[in-house]
């Protein structure tokens, strides 16, 4: 049994690092994850925040030790591109959804542009009944979807830019949003028409950037699947310290790097208090917490 458990750890190849790949329509993240895997076969992956199936853009896909990173890369902001539909209410904010109001009423671009302060900063937004929060223990679109009744609670978010790019005709209008950690654009897009004596839901959402990562810069699962058993595919992944770019760096000698690695303390005397990223000899070795010249490991990379 325990070659048995040897042999499934060791399956698929040792990669380390982030692939930004551009999300098609009707593919759910944990679907492009496992695609990813397929494609590389990486030992280990997974994405750096939930995207609609419906949805296109960035994804980023940590892999390995990139792992370890997630946490860090899902409190940095996003970007969006959508559209909206006036006029159409639907159970799932989004085109997926079947109808639940309509509303003969269009907001007109200046009625549009001066209801759009007042989604800008922190905000309370209530998330849609189809949304991946745990209610109970059980994933709010999971009880939606059965028709049980789903009630969540209102949370603060942070919309920093919120902006109306066109409207090509009376039914349609074109944003792009930059906002925080938990926002969802769906919830923009449903209280924004509400707001404005509609109602409306999300015809096509993309969303544009992750933190670091822009949509410039991803790949298609096509282009993965050509890249996949060349070197080229080592180009396209990007360091593991890529969603780290926030983060100070901190040096440490190669004795102080070994301590670190095998969870121990280290102490470096000139150091504030804060979080680092510590490296030795352009290697990082860990996210560290340094405190009253005492270095203690957070998270530590094999790489």
């Amino acid at each position: 049994m325990a070659r048995r458990n040897q042999n499934r750890k060791s399956r698929g190849r040792p990669l380390n690092g982030w692939l930004v790949i551009d999300k098609p329509a009707g593919k759910t993240s944990a679907g492009v994850v496992a695609e990813v895997k397929r494609l590389t076969d990486a030992a280990k992956a997974g994405h750096g925040g939930t995207l609609d199936p419906l949805a296109t853009g960035i994804l980023p896909i940590a892999l390995g030790e990139a792992t370890k990173t997630v946490p860090y890369l899902m409190e940095r902001s996003k970007g969006y591109r959508f559209v909206v539909r006036w006029g159409e209410a639907r159970t799932t904010d989004d085109e997926e959804g079947g109808v639940t109001e309509t509303s003969a009423a269009r907001p007109s671009v200046e009625q549009i542009e001066a209801g759009l302060p007042n989604f800008i900063g922190e905000i309370e937004q209530l998330p849609p009944a189809y949304s991946a929060i745990k209610v109970g223990g059980q994933r709010a679109y999971d009880l939606a979807r059965k028709g049980q009744p789903v009630e969540l609670t209102p949370r603060l978010v942070q919309v920093n830019r919120f902006e109306l790019t066109s409207c090509p005709d009376a039914d349609h209008a074109e944003f792009e949003v930059d906002c925080g950690k938990g926002t969802y654009v769906r919830a923009l897009a449903r209280d924004l028409a509400v707001s404005l004596g509609t109602c409306g839901h999300v015809a096509r959402m993309r969303r544009t950037c992750v933190g670091p990562f822009r949509e410039e810069t991803a790949i298609s699962l096509d282009n993965l699947a050509e890249l996949s058993h060349s070197a080229a595919l080592f180009e396209a992944i990007r360091p593991v310290e890529t969603v780290l770019d926030d983060i100070p760096a901190l040096a440490l000698t190669g004795p102080q790097a070994d301590r670190l690695s095998s969870g121990q303390m280290v102490r470096v005397l000139n150091a504030a208090d804060g979080i680092y990223c510590a490296r030795s000899s352009e290697r990082l070795v860990a996210l560290a917490e340094a405190k009253d010249g005492e270095i203690r490991p957070l998270r530590v990379f094999h790489l």
